[in-house]
């Protein structure tokens, strides 16, 4: 049973960091987060000030998490 839990465990962590990582853009998107406010929610490194740079970097990193879709952040 030990085994069993301590291998189902990485994979549920992944499960909840790709949750977040999709509410966070999705959240983004809807304009309920500013672009730094995402980048900082979820703690990528970024290291400009600048909001028009922070929303590139933001679509980016979020157009990421949909290959398969053309969607415009």
């Amino acid at each position: 049973m030990t085994v069993l839990f301590g291998l189902n465990t990485p994979s549920s962590a992944v499960t909840t960091r790709m949750f977040k990582v999709l509410d966070t853009c999705a959240r983004y998107r809807l304009k309920e987060k500013t672009a730094l406010v995402a980048i900082k929610d979820l703690k990528l490194k970024y290291e400009g000030k600048d909001e028009s740079e922070a929303e590139l970097f933001i679509k980016l990193y979020c157009s990421v998490f949909t290959p398969n879709e053309n969607v415009d952040f």
